[in-house]
């Protein structure tokens, strides 16, 4: 849990990783590429770089000033006037930073240089007094976001002396874009893990003392006691770990630059030794830590528990925060101190006072810190690494680095023992990986020599075994838990590119897909050939009328969960029209929503909205617009596919209803009431439909049918029919008297004119019998057809012409 003062929580995308090119050559000396290529390797291995800076670049003017006097400027009372020493003659530099001291070093850009956003800087007058110069913030210089003062520089320098070789700057920024599923990659270690040729053997730590300290750790279960200090976990389940050890003596201060410009590389801004060392190790170790001042800590005692009811904590941005029941805090015997993973308290932070501090380094569970962070709405470099999984076996070994950088930095030395409270331990996971499985998912036979050599240099463990290799997870590897996920680390750091692009053979599934998911595909094709363009509106809606309310909306006017799909679709037609498109043909596939109790009611629907010429406009021909006829025909399609029935919602109305089998009304379409429309004068007239997607009941098992083995026998009739009688009754009434050997009956022809009575018209219908095990004689089709005869005159008046 990181102690960084009032910026613990920076403004930024926190999925983004700063990694400093010259740390991570530090951490593994083996890695010889460029900047570049390491980019190109990392985005081979699934972390790609959104960004590469030169942190130096643009900042070969600036050099390092004394400011050797401050007095106030005689017309303007936020302006100071500063005698500064860059090397040369004494300059007269107006400054307006609130920090700026006699005596300290700052970054400087004189006259004629200038700074990396391409600002020139010149001689200028401010207020009636000359300025010679500018003494520059961080922002200003590129290496991060604080404008609230100057670049304070520790330590002592040479006037005039560089500012990019004097503070390390000849460095490079990689900015990686870090999944959720690899906590491992929020650290300089991690990443080096993956890059370096010798693997996680060939990475080292560098030293930071001439001697070691020896860390003296006395185990304890959920309660422990040292250095003066008790420690109890009240809650297990929320922190499995705790460790705290004590460091006296310690001269809390402005840190070495060394350290101050390594945070800075990574865009960390420095605050003070002990602060700079716990985000130092976070950084570097992907272990989040907090520094307590000792004597601010009533006990003094650690308890990490679940807050109490009423209980608030004003935590390090100064924000007064009321706690609920589920957040789990660290306290102290009066109360709580800090929000666990999350932000430390402001009455127990280190200060220039402090003398003695309190470290801490603990695994808390990421889905209590992450509820924890969303109810307060807070997020900080801790709680994205704590909600994500730290390493549950790596605080021994940050709590000492950490101990060694305190020492190294701010002297002190460590009181005895250091306490290591454990609710559980952390067991690494065996998963066995078939060689099989290997070939059968990735197309290539592989040894287990071969998996070891590319999983052991990132932390695995692998064991031959009769039925394949045993793999054994690192514990900084959350993400590893199946045999299919081994395989996709093996074919990750085997090269995506390494596998050949010929397709194997396979063996289709038994399972059979989803019926809704076939019937979108089909939907989606069929648009598609009409000339549709897929929309995806988004789901949200104003107020209405059986929409169900969202508990925390982005805005007013989308307060509740659609309850259609054509009111976001003709949102886009005005949309069009606003930008001078008139021809608009849009459908959507989406979740509409209903109140149903608790959980809302949801459906899949289909809507499509037509306007507008159906094709561009084109010499050839004519721009035919949209029709109620196109409409019409395009809902005939769609109903085909779910096996429904469209009919008009009244006798001559140009509003259609779709029916499902059992008479459901699926959905509508219709012209669009202008009225509902913002549409210019020009706009043309709006078609739309929507209706429920509802998978039509599966067709029963296909029997086999052996080929006729004897011929057919095709008789045609031409039946006079009144006006009145539909084809389909008459077809009907044929199958009824034709019986079995009646195999199939089509009309071909149809006849209204001379010849045959008003009002009539002649149908020809073809009829096809078959007997399946001999051949039909005349005699028995010729009754056959006039049992047909005289059941169509008795029933529908329909006689033989």
């Amino acid at each position: 849990m990181p102690a960084r003062s009032r910026t613990a929580s920076r403004d930024f995308d926190f999925s983004e990783m700063n990694i400093s090119y010259r740390w991570l050559r530090t951490l593994a000396p083996d890695i010889d590429d460029s900047a570049a290529r390491i980019a190109e390797r990392l985005g081979m291995l699934g972390a790609p770089v959104d960004e590469i800076s030169e942190l130096g670049g643009g900042l070969g003017g600036i050099v390092i000033a004394q400011v050797k006097e401050v007095r106030p400027h005689p017309n303007a009372d936020r302006l100071r006037l500063c005698e500064v020493d860059a090397g040369g003659d004494t300059l007269q530099v107006v400054c307006g930073a609130p920090n700026v001291e006699a005596g300290r070093f700052y970054p400087f850009a004189p006259v004629g240089s200038s700074l990396p956003d391409g600002m020139r800087i010149r001689k200028a007058k401010l207020r009636g007094e000359v300025s010679e110069g500018m003494l520059c913030s961080a922002k200003e210089l590129g290496l991060g976001r604080d404008h609230a003062g100057l670049l304070t520089l520790s330590g002592e320098w040479e006037p005039g002396t560089s500012f990019v070789q004097g503070m390390g700057l000849e460095d490079t920024r990689l900015v990686l874009d870090i999944t959720p599923n690899r906590p491992d990659l929020l650290s300089h270690l991690g990443v080096a893990r993956e890059l370096a040729a010798g693997g996680e053997g060939s990475l080292r730590l560098p030293p930071l003392l001439d001697e070691d300290v020896e860390l003296e750790i006395a185990s304890a279960e959920r309660e422990g006691a040292g250095g003066k200090v008790t420690v109890t976990i009240e809650d297990p389940e929320g922190c499995p770990r705790y460790m705290a050890a004590v460091v006296e003596g310690v001269t809390v201060a402005p840190s070495p630059e060394w350290l101050a410009t390594r945070l800075r590389s990574i865009d960390v801004r420095p605050i003070n030794n002990v602060v700079d060392a716990t985000n130092y190790v976070l950084h570097e170790l992907g272990q989040p830590l907090h520094a307590f001042d000792l004597d601010r800590l009533a006990g003094p005692e650690i308890r990490v528990r679940r807050a109490r009811e009423g209980e608030s904590l004003v935590t390090l941005d100064g924000v007064d925060r009321r706690l609920d029941a589920e957040a789990l805090v660290i306290a102290d015997r009066d109360g709580p101190v800090a929000l666990a993973g999350i932000m430390g308290g402001e009455d127990s932070e280190v200060t220039e006072a402090t003398t003695r501090v309190l470290l801490e380094c603990a695994l808390f569970d990421p889905l209590r810190v992450r509820g924890t962070a969303r109810a307060l709405g807070l997020s900080t470099d801790a709680s994205h690494r704590f909600e994500r999984g730290v390493d549950p076996t790596g605080q021994p070994r940050a709590l000492h680095r950490l101990i060694e950088l305190i020492v190294a930095v701010a002297g002190g030395t460590v009181r005895p023992p250091a306490v290591d409270a454990k609710s559980s331990t952390a067991k690494r996971i065996q998963v066995l990986v078939r060689g099989a499985r290997i070939a059968q998912v990735l197309g290539v036979q592989m040894t287990g020599e071969e998996v070891d050599e590319l999983l052991r240099p990132i932390g695995f463990s692998i064991e031959a075994t009769p039925d394949g290799s045993m793999v054994a997870v690192p514990a900084f590897r959350p993400d590893v838990t199946r045999e299919i996920d081994v395989i996709e680390e093996i074919a990750r750091r085997r090269g995506y590119d390494s596998f050949g692009v010929e397709l194997s053979f396979f063996r289709p599934g038994h399972v059979p897909p989803d019926p809704l998911l076939s019937l979108v595909s089909d939907v989606h094709a069929l648009f598609q050939r009409w000339g549709l363009l897929e929309a995806r509106t988004a789901a949200f809606a104003p107020a209405g009328s059986d929409r169900v309310p969202l508990l925390n909306p982005l805005s007013m006017e989308e307060s509740h969960l659609r309850g259609d799909l054509a009111d976001g679709l003709l949102r886009r037609v005005e949309h069009n029209w606003a930008h001078g498109v008139r021809s608009v043909r849009l459908y959507e596939i989406g979740t509409v929503f209903g109140p149903a109790g608790l959980v809302p009611r949801e459906e899949t629907r289909l809507a499509a909205v037509l306007t507008g010429p159906r094709r561009p406009s084109h010499w050839s021909g004519g721009d035919e617009l949209w029709d109620f006829w196109d409409l019409k025909a395009l809902l005939l399609d769609v109903a085909e596919l779910v096996e429904a029935d469209v009919r008009p919602q009244a006798e001559g109305s140009d509003r259609l209803s779709v029916h499902s089998s059992n008479g459901d009304v699926l959905g509508q379409a219709s012209r669009v009431d202008p009225a509902h429309l913002d549409a210019p004068a020009w706009a043309e007239p709006v078609y739309a439909l929507e209706l429920t997607l509802r998978p039509p009941p599966p067709c029963p098992p296909k029997a086999y049918v052996e080929l006729p083995a004897f011929p057919a026998v095709e008789r045609d009739l031409a039946l006079v029919t009144p006006a009145g009688v539909e084809a389909g009754a008459i077809e009907e009434s044929l199958r009824a008297r034709g019986g079995l050997l009646l195999e199939r009956v089509a009309p071909f022809d149809i006849y209204e004119g001379e010849g045959i009575p008003a009002g009539t018209r002649s149908i020809a219908w073809r009829l096809r019998f078959r007997h399946p095990e001999r051949t039909l004689t005349d005699d028995e089709i010729d009754a056959i057809v006039a049992a047909m005869l005289r059941s169509l005159e008795e029933e529908h008046g329909v006689r033989r012409r």
